[in-house]
């Protein structure tokens, strides 16, 4: 397991201060600045960027048919917890020491290209600190301050559309993300889909413990929620569609008769291009990976948090 803040330490005193400084400071400068990524120029997109009609897999009305969507730019622009956490340091929920922690958490995820158990327990345990002992109505109300000041603006056309698409096809919608699922409820909400399935803190009388009811809705993990939806629901999965921007979601595209690939990263536009799953990239003269810092399933990066993490990486490769 990573231990960032023994990293730090070893920092000479005046450089983890203005480390510190920065990513207080910066948390309240613009998202951009965390948003670019070392990843090639996207190709032109595999088909016109504006959804159609034809996007729209399966029969109207057909009532065992349903859509899932990822949410992290695949719905909105960046991640969806990024926002998230700007707004609970915006209320000090946090400090800004465990600010840059989940700083350097997700800039190491983003770097290194993997998520291995012990990186994704580090960042599970940090996410739960956040929150344990605050009420849930707390976060709740700040969830839907949060979709108003940050997110609402940061969704993309393109994807709403399908969104709609759906719903006036009488089918189902579901958004689908490892973001909590307070914030995942809100996001559904104000797009009118049907529901949203998150990540699960534990409450007990109102008040979060610190633990997860289940594991963080990632990866495999998602795919097994929508496998469990679809049961309850009565759904046929071969007549769903699903929606994402990411490799992680591999499992829950090839759990769909109708996979579709928005915003794609690097190895999903590969994989897609294998299996000829349909791409849609709405990010018009934008990088492919040009997308906000990964959740991997943690709660709260701040943009500048995460530049001053950077900082700190680079300053040990070239010691």
């Amino acid at each position: 397991m990573l231990d960032t803040m023994a990293t730090l330490r070893k920092l000479p005193k005046e450089k983890r201060s203005s480390a510190v400084l920065a990513g207080e400071a910066a948390a309240e400068a613009t998202l951009g600045a965390a948003k670019t990524t070392a990843e090639p120029a996207a190709e032109p997109a595999a088909e016109p960027a504006a959804a159609t009609a034809e996007d729209v897999a399966g029969v109207a009305g057909d009532p065992r048919a349903a859509a899932f969507f990822d949410c992290d730019n695949t719905i909105v622009q960046g991640a969806a917890i990024f926002y998230l956490g700007r707004g609970l340091y915006k209320r000090k929920f946090f400090s800004s020491r465990e600010l840059l922690r989940f700083a350097w958490q997700q800039t190491y995820f983003r770097l290194n290209g993997a998520e291995h158990a012990g990186h994704m327990a580090d960042a599970k345990e940090s996410a739960l600190s956040i929150v344990q002992g605050h009420r849930v109505a707390d976060l709740e109300r700040i969830c839907e301050e949060v979709f108003d000041e940050y997110m609402a603006e940061k969704i993309w056309p393109g994807t709403r559309a399908l969104v709609k698409m759906h719903l006036e096809a009488g089918q189902r919608v579901w958004l689908v993300t490892a973001a909590p699922q307070e914030a995942a409820r809100v996001i559904a909400s104000r797009l009118g889909m049907t529901g949203a399935l998150g990540t699960v803190a534990e409450a007990v009388g109102g008040v979060y413990t610190g633990r997860l009811v289940g594991e963080p809705l990632h990866g495999p993990a998602k795919a097994e929620a929508v496998r469990a939806l679809a049961a309850r629901e009565q759904l046929d999965l071969a007549r769903c569609a699903a929606y994402s921007d990411s490799s992680n979601d591999i499992p829950l595209l090839s759990l769909v008769g109708y996979p579709y690939v928005i915003n794609p990263d690097a190895g999903l536009r590969r994989h897609a291009r294998e299996q000829g799953w349909r791409i849609r990239d709405f990010r018009t003269g934008r990088k492919a990976a040009r997308v906000g810092i990964p959740a991997a399933a943690g709660l709260g990066a701040a943009a500048g948090g995460t530049v001053a993490a950077m900082a700190i990486y680079r300053n040990r490769r070239h010691r």
